[in-house]
């Protein structure tokens, strides 16, 4: 087989998403957005649904569109774009939650939806979605007469547990939210994190499902192996790939392997990266081209079919840093060339 291998650890999902549900005595919904990380709706959130959990959330409406195909009637899904022009036949059709952002989206959605559930996602300080404080206490009464299902916002810097901005959020979404019934939410994985303060009535983990920080705990959830296509001896002098941005200062084994930037490991990879086998460390050398990467395998006796790059030696956050980026994003790029094996014992 001529493509890379992305194999899916079901088994590690559920524990993941199970030992979050054990940090705290309140619901544990699950965040699904952008193809559940790029791992696959559809397997990703039948096994979450399978192992209890009763709350989902995406980012669009076609999203959850997609989802409730996937997991069918029974668990609600919530939309954190809200109401946005178009979505009304969706949202009803695959029974979805807006969390609705503004004045504007809940005009839009008793118009087009009278009676259809929503929740609200308010700003606490991120500046990104949700009701600021004014806008909510001019709506708020009007709002909670029509029973919202969740009031919600979100951390803008809860990897960092030390920062201010959490304790500020935290105080602020608690003076919005004083004396609301309907249940309330402000910590994903990083919330869950920073203790039960933060938990309320539902917590919402995302990336810590799927193996990445800040859930240092988590359990491996992505393995990639690499085939290797041809392996050659470079010579001192020789270079390497595109633009010759390596040169070899001594004789080398050089392996080139079936992926690139076409299959979301990105150029900014280049050289620093490294490939594992068996343990070992193995440099990538020049850059990440769209469908090939060249790495040293010199130190390698005999030359395996594959080379790792996510699995047990390097985890999908070490990855990202050889690109200065974050998991989120590695995970998310993941090509759709990949021949993806899902495991669950």
């Amino acid at each position: 087989m001529s493509t890379a291998t992305l194999t899916i650890d079901i088994d590690a999902l559920i524990a993941n998403w199970r030992a979050l549900d054990r940090m705290t005595t309140v619901e544990t919904a699950a965040v699904v957005k952008a193809d559940a990380y790029g791992l696959g709706i559809a397997p990703v959130a039948r096994a979450l649904a399978d192992a209890g959990v009763r709350q989902f959330f995406v980012a669009v409406a076609e999203e959850g569109l997609a989802l409730r195909r996937a997991i069918g009637p029974g668990p609600a899904i919530s939309v954190f774009s809200g109401h946005m022009p178009g979505d009304a036949d969706m949202l009803n059709q695959a029974s979805l939650t807006p969390m609705i952002n503004s004045v504007d989206q809940l005009l839009t959605h008793v118009e087009a939806l009278p009676g259809h559930a929503f929740g609200v996602q308010l700003d606490t300080g991120m500046n990104r979605l949700g009701m600021e404080p004014a806008e909510w206490s001019a709506l708020r009464d009007i709002a909670l007469a029509q029973n919202p299902t969740l009031i919600l916002s979100h951390l803008a810097c809860a990897d960092t547990p030390d920062h201010p901005m959490n304790a500020h959020q935290l105080a602020v979404f608690s003076e919005m939210t004083a004396g609301v019934d309907a249940p309330r939410s402000l910590a994903a994985t990083g919330g869950v994190l920073l203790g039960p303060e933060y938990h309320f009535d539902l917590t919402r983990p995302g990336v810590g499902l799927y193996g990445g920080l800040p859930f240092v705990d988590a359990r491996p959830v992505v393995t990639l192996d690499v085939p290797v296509i041809q392996v050659r001896d470079v010579v001192a002098g020789e270079s390497v790939g595109y633009a010759n941005a390596f040169v070899a200062a001594a004789p080398l084994r050089v392996a080139t392997v079936a992926a690139g930037y076409a299959d979301g490991l990105i150029r900014a990879m280049g050289a620093g990266a490294t490939f594992t086998h068996a343990g070992k460390k193995l440099p990538v050398l020049g850059r990440v081209s769209m469908d090939l990467i060249t790495v040293d395998v010199t130190t390698l006796h005999d030359m395996p079919e594959h080379l790792q790059l996510i699995g047990a030696h390097q985890s999908v956050d070490t990855v990202a840093g050889f690109a200065g980026t974050i998991g989120y994003e590695i995970l998310t790029s993941l090509g759709g060339r990949y021949d993806r094996v899902y495991h669950a014992d």
